[in-house]
């Protein structure tokens, strides 16, 4: 017959009466006040960072009565990716993206805070004075309403100074937060069934003197409850070797190895009792007192007094508050194999932070019990160590994994140590809190280093959330996502130029679809034929300037009235003819204009002449409604005439959409088209597009990836650093000698700079992915993992034999991109 004589019900042992006014009542007469709390991202914090948190939590906690206890506890809790892959708006590329992080295991932290009002007399008891080891509890009457009040508003002091950091943030816990709804537990459930998933049935309790289980799980406990634990040294933060250079230092929290870093099912509680000072410091006099007395029987009371001593010396001379602190690891697993190594991965957390780890098999019940949210004075008080707040808060944990943007635009990046898919907002919400001022990004990094990765990946999620994307490439990056768009979209969209000899690209700078010469249209035609006319050290004087203008203006209202089909031809012969005639009456002087020396240099570019394709193109493209457009122009980029001419009229391209694509998005990304751009006649083209894109819904995106470049060009740096709110590194290790100077260039901070020395120096092996940095306005900052499924890797792909794989599969299938992709993707996953 099965012994029930130990047995008992929750409900006779449960500790906790009610929750009122979102505080949990005890039975014994404690008032708890529950927060949930929000920390900084994991590896986004450095060094003064960490001691303004920690200067945080001090003042805040000082405003707490005595007899409180401060009780944080954080979960750890291993969980599964669940995207939602039957959502019908997503693209191919985005299903696909979808699936290959389905099911993701990655290890979510949740922190919450439990600031208890208890009793001298409980806080001084001991574990066999546990609520569950009494017989029958019977609620206790709260005698002392004044007391209450006081410690209510002590809790809203605390809440404003914690808040008012910058750095954590508090939420009020509510009623159903605490105690849970009929759709989704509380609090108190999850702790009873160590599970945070919907619908986890209570199960049994087993407390036992051997071992502690709540259901199948066992649990694992290791504390640190004596001083002789703890390591010599403690401080608010600590350097992370496995990120960090000779020249850099990455900084997590002292505690970090036994929070995000320990990747087990596990909670980290931190508790810390705030006694009367006075009365512990008065308990030590009078033990130091006894120890000098028998110090000459016995060595070990000799070092203990002078230890006591060392310890009254600290808080008389600094004014420091006595108190005592416990800190635990509680563990599970309800697998026997990982059970075990659960106590060595916890122990090793440990050994990490220099404490010596103790694994506690004695009070594992009373502790458990005791961690219940609103249960911390019922605390075993044998198992806490006297200290000050300062050093005590030194084990408190102080980040958290990394925060999906609440926007609903944005890229989805990876957490670079889980690998959890991040949506991630670094154009809209940033702007609204004022962090940028401006979408504009540049992007610098060297060859390899997974640049065109990023920037396909950037501008397909951009397309598929409604944007116009036109690219400048100079070397078929983008060729891939192109094709795939024009297939999927029939060829509205996806429009690929390229220059060959047989098919150069050809424009026509007159040519408007529904014939408005606005003044930025009128403004690119006069830079256009400057940029033909004259050479980049011999910019035009005031008179030609004004000659220009006036001949193109009059070309202009002779296509109005004359209804003459506009082209370069008919305005080279318009300035033959009857602009000449204007000038002769104007008696305008050769030294102003030198007509014949004007005609003569633009003569090419008429018909008969070398480059008389360029600007007569009589293929009209609507180029407006195209939202996918690629110029490849790889084949010109070194060319003099060429290129300067093709990236002036692609730029018009693109302020034509700006200007006439009313509160739709748009993007122009330049690769190293700029070079020729940015030249000194293209200088004040480049500062105005910077400036001027914010003002349309916009953002010039500029890509590099060499460090010389950015260094010498003085353009570059007063037109596109400077107007970049967003920069994006990918790893610099390259230019680690150079990087002081790309530092000073680009005015990051010593934080940013070693978040950008991190990048790739700690990869999960058992992941392909490169990790990339983001910095949003010299004040946020992170690394971020562009982690893409196969499919994705495909149309994204650089390397020229699988490209020429795909195009050649794809012209199989009667010229379908996605089919090919969808070929080689199963291949690869059955290999």
């Amino acid at each position: 017959m099965r012994n029930v004589a130990k047995t008992t019900t929750l409900e006779n042992k449960f500790p906790l009466l009610a929750v009122e006014n979102n505080c949990i009542l005890s039975k014994d007469a404690d008032i708890t006040a529950c927060f949930e709390v929000r920390l900084p991202e994991l590896f986004t914090v450095a060094s003064a960072e960490y001691e303004a948190i920690h200067s945080a939590w001090h003042k805040a906690i000082k405003t707490l009565p005595d007899y409180t206890v401060v009780h944080k506890q954080d979960w750890y809790i291993k969980e599964n990716y669940a995207p939602d892959i039957a959502d019908d708006s997503l693209s191919f590329l985005g299903k696909s993206y979808q699936q290959h992080f389905n099911e993701r295991p990655f290890l979510n932290h949740y922190c919450y805070l439990f600031l208890t009002k208890t009793t001298k007399e409980r806080m001084r008891m001991q574990s066999n004075f546990s609520s569950l080891c009494k017989g029958a509890l019977i609620p206790k009457e709260i005698r002392d309403k004044e007391v209450i009040h006081r410690f209510m508003e002590a809790v809203g002091q605390f809440e404003r100074i914690a808040n008012d950091s910058g750095f954590i943030g508090l939420r009020r816990l509510t009623e159903e937060d605490i105690i849970g709804t009929d759709e989704k537990q509380g609090l108190l459930e999850q702790y009873l069934t160590l599970s945070r998933e919907v619908g986890t049935p209570m199960q049994d309790i087993g407390l036992g003197a051997e071992e502690v289980r709540v259901g199948n799980k066992r649990l694992c406990l290791h504390t640190l409850s004596d001083t002789d634990d703890l390591p010599s040294t403690v401080s608010a933060d600590t350097r992370y070797e496995k990120l960090s250079t000779d020249r850099s230092d990455c900084r997590l929290s002292f505690a970090a190895p036994v929070g995000l870093l320990l990747s087990c099912n596990h909670i980290y509680n931190q508790y810390l009792f705030l006694d009367n000072s006075e009365d512990n410091l008065e308990k030590f006099e009078k033990s130091a007192r006894n120890m000098h007395s028998l110090a000459r029987y016995s060595r070990a009371n000799q070092i203990n007094k002078e230890w006591i001593e060392r310890y009254l010396n600290e808080a008389h001379s600094f004014g420091l508050s006595s108190i005592r602190a416990h800190f635990n690891i509680m563990a599970w697993s309800d697998d026997p194999v990982e059970f075990k190594q659960l106590k060595n991965d916890c122990g090793s957390a440990l050994a990490l932070m220099e404490c010596k780890p103790r694994h506690n098999t004695t009070d594992v019940a009373t502790l458990y019990w005791a961690g219940m949210p609103g249960n911390a004075g019922d605390f075993p008080s044998e198992e806490s160590f006297y200290t000050f707040i300062e050093p005590a808060l030194c084990l408190f944990t102080e980040e958290t994994n990394y925060h999906n943007s609440s926007s609903p635009f944005g890229i989805k990046m990876a957490d670079r140590l889980t690998g959890k898919p991040i949506h991630l907002d670094i154009s809209d919400l940033p702007m609204k809190r004022g962090i940028i001022t401006n979408r504009n990004k540049f992007i610098l990094g060297p060859s390899g280093s997974g640049k065109s990765f990023f920037t396909n990946h950037m501008v397909r999620q951009y397309y598929e959330q409604g944007a116009h994307v036109l690219l400048v490439d100079t070397g078929n990056s983008y060729q891939g996502l192109c094709e795939l768009i024009k297939g999927k979209t029939k060829g509205e969209d996806g429009v690929y130029f390229t220059y060959t000899e047989d098919n150069p690209i050809a424009f026509n700078p007159f040519y408007t679809d529904d014939g408005v010469f606005d003044i930025e249209k009128r403004e690119s035609i006069k830079t256009l034929i400057v940029t033909l006319w004259k050479r980049d050290d011999e910019p035009p004087t005031r008179s030609e300037e004004v000659a220009l203008s006036n001949a193109v203006s009059g070309y202009i209202e002779r296509i109005k009235q004359d209804e003459v089909y506009p082209s370069f031809n008919g305005f080279y012969e318009y300035v033959q003819g009857n602009y000449r005639k204007v000038l002769e009456e104007k008696q305008v002087r050769e030294k102003d204009f030198d007509i014949a020396n004007f005609l003569n240099v633009l003569e090419p570019y008429y018909k008969g002449g070398e480059y008389d394709y360029l600007l007569n193109s009589d293929k009209q493209l609507d180029l407006l409604s195209k939202r996918f457009i690629v110029f490849e122009i790889d084949a010109i980029k070194d060319h003099k005439i060429l290129f300067p001419i093709v990236t002036i009229i692609i730029m018009e391209v693109f302020i034509n959409k700006m200007r006439r694509l009313k509160g739709i998005r748009k993007l122009i990304l330049i690769e190293e088209a700029w070079k020729a751009i940015a030249k000194e006649g293209m200088a004040e083209y480049i500062k105005y597009l910077f400036k001027t894109v914010r003002k349309f819904f916009g953002e010039a995106i500029v890509v590099t990836q060499e460090v010389d470049d950015i260094i010498q060009s003085p353009i570059v740096k007063e037109s596109i650093i400077n107007n970049s709110d967003c920069k994006i590194l990918l790893d610099q290790r390259k230019y680690m000698n150079k990087f002081d100077d790309i530092q000073a260039m680009l005015g990051l901070t010593d934080k940013e700079k070693a978040q950008v020395l991190s990048i790739n120096m700690n990869n999960d092996p058992s992941r392909l992915y490169k990790e990339v940095w983001i910095g949003l306005g010299g004040t946020h900052s992170a690394v971020y993992a562009t982690e893409v499924s196969v499919e994705e890797y495909l149309a994204y792909t650089t390397e020229e034999t699988e490209k020429m794989e795909v195009m050649r599969l794809a012209g199989e299938l009667g010229g379908n991109v996605e089919q090919a992709i969808k070929r080689i993707a199963l291949q690869r996953r059955e290999k």
